[in-house]
């Protein structure tokens, strides 16, 4: 269930693990987000690698071979190689959200995966031996497993464990692109500012477009703000924070145009929210949302998808392997909702923050040569063996 990230990405490993696989999207079409921009970093781009389908990312965007920090005067306080930069089908990789779902599910579908759009879950038959997704438009599917890969707002996380509803992180996130901006970036270099009030990242693609996203501590923006507010509004709001410091963070922003801009509240999972309910699973933001302020979740949902995958391939049976991939999954992506929220409500400070973008350095998400997260992407490792 779900057609992004996460879903798209499960079909493939899935399928290349000899499974019969669909997906239901409840969107008409693939494209979201307009506004917004994230980075694969490379543990996300080593998954991919797995599923045979780097080329489907790489023929978009543009690499991310490192990072530089500055200041609230527009210093620069450091400069890092970012993941594993010498390994051209690891590096990051920028993007926009929108690309990268219909990138994903155009290679779903030159597999030969089905995929149907336009089909709205409303509740799940779980029996002992199938499960049954019933949709809006009265129709249904059956199979041995249904994938909750439905997003922060997941209606099948709402079937399983409807008491546990996102929280606000603290920060509500602004993203942009523009054409117009002054080239204030260096090629393949993701720029962090350390604002007074206002966290600013921004990567210049080799076409000269600008992308950039702000982190405002703040309280949430309402529903019917959001709703309701226009992006000239929410221009006008961060243009005054962003213009305190003496950095391009306000001039990219006003370069912006309003319908090349977003505002979103960054929200969190809580840590322990139950994945699972008979034949029945729920993987990538569903399961486990953290906030952007890491820019861990395409990375970690393109992990799930390879180690679920394996996880069926490997153990003897169904109940088997989701124990076996929730006991590998949840240490390392309830870590990240940890750090990535301690980084949103104030109580940690990153070297390099970024929704969609790098990791803090020295994190176990962004940190190249974690032999356990190889041996358990690595297609050909068997990760049932290890774990009798």
């Amino acid at each position: 269930m779900g057609g992004g990230i996460a879903g798209a990405g499960a079909a493939l490993a899935l399928h290349k693990a000899g499974f019969d696989v669909t997906v239901y999207e409840a969107h008409p079409d693939s494209a979201e987000d307009i506004g917004a921009f994230l980075t694969l970093a490379s543990n996300g781009m080593r998954a991919l690698a797995q599923t045979d389908a780097s080329h489907a990312v790489t023929a978009i965007g543009f690499p991310l071979t490192s990072m530089r920090v500055l200041d609230d005067t527009g210093a620069e306080r450091a400069q890092v190689p970012l993941g594993e930069a010498g390994t051209p089908h690891l590096r990051y990789r920028c993007l926009r959200r929108g690309d990268l779902n219909a990138a994903l599910q155009t290679e779903v579908t030159r597999r030969g995966i089905g995929i149907h759009h336009g089909r709205r879950l409303v509740s799940v038959e779980d029996g002992p031996d199938t499960v049954t997704a019933h949709f809006a438009d009265g129709s249904r599917a059956t199979g041995d497993l249904l994938i909750g890969a439905d997003g922060l707002n997941s209606t099948v996380r709402r079937l399983i464990s409807p008491d546990t509803p996102p929280t606000y992180a603290g920060q509500h996130v602004f993203y942009g692109y523009t054409g117009e901006a002054p080239q204030a970036g260096r090629p393949e270099t993701i720029t962090m500012v350390r604002g007074s009030s206002v966290a600013f990242g921004y990567a210049v693609s080799p076409d000269g477009e600008t992308y950039w996203f702000a982190r405002v501590t703040d309280a949430p923006l309402a529903a019917d703000a959001l709703a309701e507010g226009t992006p000239t509004r929410w221009r006008d709001l961060l243009l005054p924070l962003l213009r305190k410091d003496a950095t391009p963070a306000a001039d990219l922003v006003a370069a912006t145009t309003p319908d090349h801009l977003m505002v979103t509240n960054a929200t969190d999972l809580p840590t322990g929210t139950p994945w699972r309910s008979g034949r029945t699973l729920i993987i990538g933001d569903a399961a486990h949302a953290a906030s952007p302020a890491t820019g861990q979740g395409a990375s970690m949902a393109l992990e799930d998808a390879v180690v679920l995958a394996k996880s069926l391939r490997d153990a003897p049976d169904t109940q088997s392997a989701l124990a076996l991939y929730e006991r590998l999954r949840r240490p390392r992506v309830e870590h990240n909702i940890t750090v990535s929220g301690n980084i949103s409500r104030g109580t940690h400070t990153p070297s390099g923050p970024g929704p969609g973008g790098p990791g803090p350095r020295g994190t176990s998400a962004d940190r190249p040569g974690d032999d356990d997260l190889i041996r358990q992407l690595e297609w050909d490792t068997d990760l049932w063996q290890p774990a009798r």
